[in-house]
């Protein structure tokens, strides 16, 4: 069916939800998306060779003529998603992850959103999902009265630094089309959201922020731990892939220095979270990638935070000490820290340092 609708239907929206084994949530979110108030739209889930009762649930909501099935074997989040751009119709693409769910309006508010701005792309915020002990939703605070309206990420580069949450927005299918913005078919399901998130903040002409949040985000099913070597080094391709696109585009040159610090805040993220038998050799590769961007001229260590120059000297200087230090937990302390920062910049960086912990709400 889908063969044949690619050359007569266009819906508003093509609604993409990658599939595999999530049955505990899986009606959930199915639901949401079959009570959307915006009724033109398709709702194409791609099953990535789920083993569990995903593909039987499925079966349950395909009375439903907007539903539509892509059965493939298992090949991780990427290809899946890709799958679902080939197979699209909709005039949008919007995203949705088969653990989290929609509120009704959701698609509704957006289209009319994109419409009346005539917008590349609408992001809206969302919420952080528990179901336990209780239900219970916190706003994120992607987007405020403040920034709402039209914005030019240029000018807003903190866009860039924010959580890639692709599955809280909009995105005009032949704005992806025209700029080749596809998912890289790495293994799994770790970090392929990223040189995405970026192409799109980074092409978009026309970005509509919206002040409100549909998108129940669930962390009950948030795993801890990365324990596969495949997957650890998921989240390089992903920014050798930002770095091939900024160097691609002369006209994108200003964007390296915040993919330097994107890079290096998300490395260090990706570090904490691996297996201990993989961190060391993950540290001799930060050390490898950050060399390299200094080499280039694409670090400004004046848009790092101090303790954050501190860390990039310590991992290319010797990732192996910095390594035993961060499992060790030696020189974490105040005064400790203001030592490294002295070692790596002397009096200006500590005195960066004391301020921006003086002005930190977090103090």
């Amino acid at each position: 069916m889908l063969a044949d609708m690619k050359n007569v239907y266009h819906p508003k929206i093509s609604l993409l939800i990658p599939i595999y084994n999530v049955e505990r949530y899986l009606r959930e979110c199915l639901a949401s998306a079959q009570a959307q108030t915006l009724k033109d739209i398709e709702i194409i889930c791609v099953n990535d060779g789920s083993t569990d009762e995903s593909r039987s649930i499925l079966e349950e909501f395909l009375s439903d003529a907007r539903f539509h099935v892509i059965d493939k074997e298992n090949s991780g989040y990427g290809a899946s998603m890709n799958r679902g751009l080939d197979a699209a119709r909709g005039e949008y693409i919007a995203i949705l992850e088969s653990d989290d769910f929609l509120d009704p309006d959701a698609l509704e508010v957006m289209y009319a959103t994109a419409k009346a701005n005539d917008a590349d792309m609408v992001k809206s915020d969302f919420f952080f999902y528990w179901s336990k002990p209780n239900p219970r939703n916190e706003r994120f605070g992607f987007v405020n009265p403040r920034t709402a309206g039209l914005i030019d990420p240029y000018s807003f580069t903190d866009v860039f630094y924010l959580k890639p949450s692709i599955w809280s927005a909009l995105y005009r299918r032949s704005f992806l089309e025209d700029h080749g913005i596809r998912f890289l078919e790495t293994p799994g399901a770790s970090f392929q959201d990223t040189s995405f998130n970026f192409k799109t903040w980074a092409n978009a002409e026309r970005i509509a922020l919206l002040d409100r949040a549909f998108l129940h985000y669930r962390q009950d099913n948030e795993s801890s731990s990365i324990n596969s070597s495949e997957k650890a080094y998921c989240v390089c391709a992903e920014y050798d892939e930002i770095e091939r696109h900024v160097a691609a585009h002369p006209q994108r040159k200003k964007l390296a220095p915040i993919v330097v610090k994107m890079r290096q805040d998300v490395y260090l993220w990706n570090y904490e979270r691996l297996a201990d038998d993989l961190k060391q050799d993950f540290a001799h590769r930060m050390a490898e990638d950050f060399k390299r961007e200094d080499a280039n001229g694409a670090t400004d260590y004046s848009i790092l935070e101090p303790w954050k120059v501190v860390d990039r000297k310590a991992i290319m200087d010797n990732p192996d000490r910095f390594h035993l230090s961060r499992q060790t937990g030696i020189g974490n302390g105040r005064l400790q820290t203001l030592k490294r920062c002295f070692d790596a910049g002397g009096i200006p960086l500590v005195v960066r340092a004391v301020k921006a912990k003086l002005q930190s709400p977090l103090k």
